[in-house]
């Protein structure tokens, strides 16, 4: 369903009108209007087009998804592409956002319902004496949304990284090969959103320089507070790739451990069993040798295979080979 809010003056006049009243109003430099569209068809945004002014070009890319986060300028309006991030079942799940910002409104385009724009309207509401700066409040409130939205998803990516170093240093045996799966799939988890959260730091820093001189100076430190967060994003996104990237090395380096400690073994067991091999071969000959045809000479053979491999035993579990 569509969404639609009217501020005159920065007072919250009306909500839930049709889109086809918008031109009514955007004429009126008092007023600001707001509206959403969720998965328009392109009928849908040809008549916003037209009641708007908006570029062909813009039209085009907010009818596909898949766009890479950006900020176009165009002389009537500009256009940003961001993205809304969450995390669903430890899987990380992306919405495309296309915005137009013409200087009394603001339409936003959302690919699927997923996109949780009442949020942004209760942010909106919940410092609703900043809707008198209008259009560029608006896109401040709905810009802080989706960067804060990228810190939960950074979180959880954190804390199963946590989990993931805890259980490799566990010293309780397991079955730990899952540890590469996970840490593997978190990596291409963490390119995907990287792919999206670097590129909008440049977006907001590009809106920020853009609207220095138009932008109200009590706004500004808005607008840099999400920078900030911004650059915080990009920066904990690249940590923690980086620590994924040391789990699996840390990963690789413990089995190739345990590979060695397994030869270590494998090695002594198999010096153990040459000794009494080496005896039973040489008393095993066609000599005679001493004990040969007597009693004597089965235990002496036998009292040299214990004795010789209890003694490497007892030097190779010294050694902690065993």
């Amino acid at each position: 369903m569509n969404r639609t809010r009217l501020y005159r003056d920065g007072v919250l006049e009306a909500e839930g009108f049709p889109v086809d009243e918008v031109s009514d109003h955007v004429c009126d430099p008092s007023a600001t209007v707001w509206f959403d569209l969720c998965s328009p068809t392109p009928a849908d945004l040809a008549k916003i087009s037209e009641e708007l002014g908006l570029h062909e070009l813009a039209v085009e890319d907010a009818l596909h998804s898949h766009q890479r986060p950006k900020l176009d300028i165009y002389d009537s309006h500009l256009f940003l592409t961001v993205y809304g991030a969450k995390s669903v079942r430890g899987r990380l799940d992306l919405v495309g956002l296309s915005v137009f910002v013409t200087k009394n409104a603001l339409v936003t385009v959302r690919d699927s319902p997923e996109f949780d724009i009442d949020e942004v309207v209760r942010r909106w509401d919940a410092n609703g004496a900043m809707a008198k700066y209008g259009v560029q409040y608006l896109l401040h409130g709905l810009l802080d949304h989706v960067v804060d939205g990228y810190f939960e998803v950074l979180q959880k990516l954190d804390d199963r990284v946590e989990d993931l170093e805890d259980e490799l240093f566990d010293e309780q045996p397991g079955d730990r090969a899952h540890i590469q799966r996970q840490t593997y799939e978190m990596r291409k988890e963490l390119v995907r959103f990287r792919r999206m959260a670097v590129p909008t730091r440049e977006v907001v820093g590009s809106l920020l320089r853009r609207n220095v001189e138009t932008l109200d100076p009590v706004l500004t430190p808005y607008y840099q507070d999400v920078h900030d967060h911004a650059l915080r994003v990009a920066e904990w996104t690249d940590s923690l790739r980086e620590l994924v990237g040391n789990v699996r090395e840390a990963h690789m380096n413990q089995q190739g451990f345990r590979l060695n400690d397994i030869m270590k073994k494998i090695t002594s067991w198999a010096a153990i069993v040459a000794v009494p091999t080496m005896i039973t071969g040489y008393y095993g000959q066609n000599v005679p040798y001493p004990g040969y045809g007597h009693p004597a000479g089965f235990w002496a053979s036998t009292a040299a295979i214990i004795v010789a491999s209890a003694a490497l035993y007892v030097v190779f579990k010294k050694k902690g080979w065993l």
